[in-house]
């Protein structure tokens, strides 16, 4: 089986919902029309970070959800990337998976990055989760959560076959992204398609750069700084090959470590 992915990298526009939505609802039929079966849209991509106002803008997830189904199933799409869901005082930074019509998953951020404050406005999610979809089991990491290998490794044990990364990764750190999300792909033996925002987001500059990656840590595409999106195949087979013939799940001995 081939599955075809895409990431959909465009500039969010802080605390603009509409504006937001209406690239999207352009870009999701660019992709769809050149084959893709999953895209992943950046994260926190319908109102960016807008701290001042993240309560009230988390109101409209509600209907971008029903409208991202609607598009999953007129694009025949799975659908991946992250919005505010309100929690009370705060709001939880969550993945909804949409898969031609149906909500396949929902995963709440488990990682906040207290260094630009995200654990005062956000909540923590507590449970990682496993999507199982019409192109196959699909895991989910945000942003942050690249940086604790033990929740990827988690995702691949339990059968994942690709694991999706929504981002708003900024300058100077792209070395960071490149790398660690190379090394997600090579220690799990899996496919990473990584979405990251670009342009300048309120006071940060992000570099773009999204990636789709084989299971040997091989780049499928890479993206610019600027907006645009990129597709490449994922070749099921060949990941179950390159398994067979460097067994490192079976060879594992989590007993000792």
């Amino acid at each position: 089986m081939t599955i075809t992915a895409a990431a959909i990298q465009f500039t969010v526009t802080q605390g603009d919902v509409d504006a937001n939505l209406a690239y999207v609802r352009e870009a999701l039929p660019r992709v769809a029309a050149q084959g893709a079966n999953l895209a992943v849209l950046p994260e926190m991509w319908s109102s960016g970070f807008a701290y001042k106002n993240l309560n009230e803008l988390a109101m409209r997830t509600e209907g971008i959800v029903a409208e991202l189904l609607e598009m999953s199933l007129r694009y025949k799409l799975v659908i991946v990337g992250s919005l505010p869901e309100p929690n009370g005082d705060k709001v939880f930074n969550t993945v909804y998976v949409a898969d031609n019509g149906t909500l396949a998953g929902v995963y709440r951020k488990i990682h906040l990055f207290s260094l630009l404050g995200e654990d005062r406005a956000f909540s923590s999610g507590d449970s990682w989760l496993l999507a199982d979809t019409s192109i196959g089991k699909v895991g989910v990491i945000i942003c942050y959560d690249l940086r604790f290998p033990e929740l990827s490794r988690r995702l691949a044990i339990e059968g994942a076959q690709i694991i999706c990364v929504p981002a708003q990764w900024p300058k100077p750190r792209q070395e960071h992204w490149r790398t660690l999300l190379r090394a997600r792909a090579i220690e799990n033996q899996i496919f990473v398609v990584a979405c990251n925002a670009c342009g300048i987001i309120g006071k940060l500059d992000f570099f773009g750069m999204s990636l789709i990656i084989n299971p040997k840590g091989e780049l499928l595409a890479e993206a610019s700084e600027e907006e645009g999106e990129i597709i490449a195949a994922l070749d099921m087979q060949g990941m179950s090959d390159w398994r067979a013939q460097i067994p490192c799940f079976t060879d594992r001995k989590p007993e000792c470590y």
